[in-house]
């Protein structure tokens, strides 16, 4: 995975005859991508090709039609299903939503007044969202839920948790 690269989605189905395709995203409520030229698909690993978008409209909250340059039958749009979506971080950053974890990408963890680091990546799960970080040097996943989150200060780029005793020594 490419550090300026982030994971929005994935292609999961196709729409129609016309080869439009559905996008499930991570960007929280109501992105239409206005704006956006172009995302990017993983062909071989680690190489990002751009894929240039001629429509975007809605589906639903967390879905989005989109209709690809080149892409105008169903044949061609079905090779594309199941295929992750990428942006580079900037774009990332502009098109999440203010809530969607995924735009807490690059804010710093912080415990106390302690700095854990900052957010490499965030996976979401269904009852959890797990920040990766590097914490001394190892790669950490910190989960961040009711239970371990305090606040979190958009103008500085901080989150502020609580964790379990004990969680951070298993990377330490």
């Amino acid at each position: 995975m490419s550090d300026n690269y982030r994971n929005i989605g994935k292609l999961v189905a196709v729409f129609g005859l016309q080869g439009e395709l559905v996008l499930q995203h991570r960007l929280g409520k109501k992105t239409g991508l206005k704006g956006l030229k172009a995302f990017f698909l993983e062909e071989k690993k680690g190489e990002m090709l751009p894929w240039f978008i001629q429509g975007v409209r809605p589906k639903g909250p967390e879905d989005l039609y989109v209709k690809l340059e080149g892409i105008d039958t169903k044949e061609a749009a079905r090779r594309l299903v199941q295929k992750e979506v990428w942006l580079p971080e900037a774009e990332v950053l502009q098109f999440a939503g203010k809530s969607a974890p995924i735009s807490l990408v690059g804010f710093h963890l912080v415990q106390g007044d302690e700095d854990l680091g900052e957010i490499l990546e965030v996976i979401e799960q269904p009852h959890q969202v797990l920040c990766r970080i590097d914490l001394e040097g190892k790669e950490a996943l910190i989960p961040i839920h009711e239970e371990t989150l305090q606040k979190v200060d958009k103008k500085n780029r901080k989150v502020y948790v609580e964790l379990p005793d004990g969680l951070l020594d298993v990377y330490r």
